[in-house]
């Protein structure tokens, strides 16, 4: 008898189990993970620079990890707010998991360190699936992406225990419909908090920072109604207005053939388990290459994938 597994959602709880242990590592030395998902150029690096920068000038002992497929950009910007910044290459991966981010924290996240912001590789579909071990999980959007982004993403906003707008100061010339949005982001996650921001001109500055603080201080973190149901039953789920969007079976042929790339179609190539290669650059931020090798081809119909949200305290 031929017996199928489903080796994507081995690795999810595999992932989810390194996920917990890394939290309560990093939650006993005083450090709380902050974890920023959004789209390509929703301006979270932007923001993410002045956050940094104003925890400096209030003596909070921050860093950040980026994460990208290519350049170091990303690093190379949010290492002029003075704080430790680390840049990993994902060499195509569309996503960090708990046992990468552990290896790239090891020696490198100084002791101190209250707040660890950690940028996602700007995807909205993978990371969603993937506990970091964070305290607070923020989902980003700028006015530019639309009101119905949170529908066509239930996952990634469905799991978010804070709503980020960003570019709010060019919401009047692209008509963004904050009404609209705030009824879809209430769609798929009743009574998540939504904070209105600009980088450029200030606005909401100091929120996230003040949200980030607050988790780690013990404060109540929002529950996303779809984290509970998945607790509740075991299952992923992904559900807008009671319609299911999240199973692993049936439609989503996420028993991977063998192969998995864990995203989207993936036909990315990674190469070697835990391989790295580091170096620092002249700007002080650190620059990590991640080589994984995942053989694979995913069939999927595009029904999101969801994970519990991190775990509150």
């Amino acid at each position: 008898m031929c017996r199928v597994v489903d080796l994507r959602q081995a690795v999810l709880a595999k992932n989810d189990g390194v996920a917990q242990a890394l939290r309560e590592e990093l939650t006993a030395r005083g450090t709380t993970v902050v974890n920023l998902l959004s789209s390509p150029g929703s301006g979270k690096t932007a923001l993410l620079e002045r956050e940094l920068l104003l925890a400096r000038e209030r003596s909070v002992p921050v860093a950040a990890l980026t994460a990208d497929l290519a350049t170091e950009n990303d690093a190379l910007r949010l290492a002029r707010s003075g704080v430790p910044v680390k840049q990993v290459l994902t060499d195509g991966l569309c996503h960090l998991e708990a046992g990468m981010l552990g290896r790239h924290l090891d020696g490198w996240l100084p002791e101190d360190t209250r707040l660890l912001f950690v940028e996602n590789v700007g995807n909205l579909v993978c990371p969603a699936g993937y506990d970091l071990g964070e305290s607070l999980r923020v989902v980003l959007a700028s006015v530019t992406e639309g009101e119905d982004k949170p529908l066509k993403y239930p996952s990634a906003f469905g799991l978010a225990q804070l709503v980020v707008v960003t570019k709010t100061d060019i919401a009047q010339a692209v008509e963004f419909d904050e009404a609209a949005f705030r009824a879809n982001v209430e769609r798929v996650n009743p009574g998540v908090e939504i904070v209105m921001t600009s980088a450029r001109k200030g606005e909401g500055l100091g929120l996230l920072l003040d949200r980030a603080l607050a988790a780690g201080a013990g404060a109540g973190t929002h529950t996303p109604v779809m984290a509970r149901r998945q607790q509740a039953t075991g299952h992923d789920h992904g559900a807008v207005d009671g319609h299911d969007h999240g199973h692993l079976h049936g439609h989503d042929h996420g028993h991977l053939h063998g192969h998995d790339h864990g995203c989207d179609h993936g036909s990315d190539h990674h190469h070697g388990p835990g391989h790295t290669r580091d170096h620092t650059p002249a700007h002080g931020a650190d620059h990590d290459h991640d080589h994984r090798h995942d053989h694979g081809h995913r069939h999927d119909d595009g029904h999101p994938q969801v994970r519990p949200a991190a775990q509150t305290r």
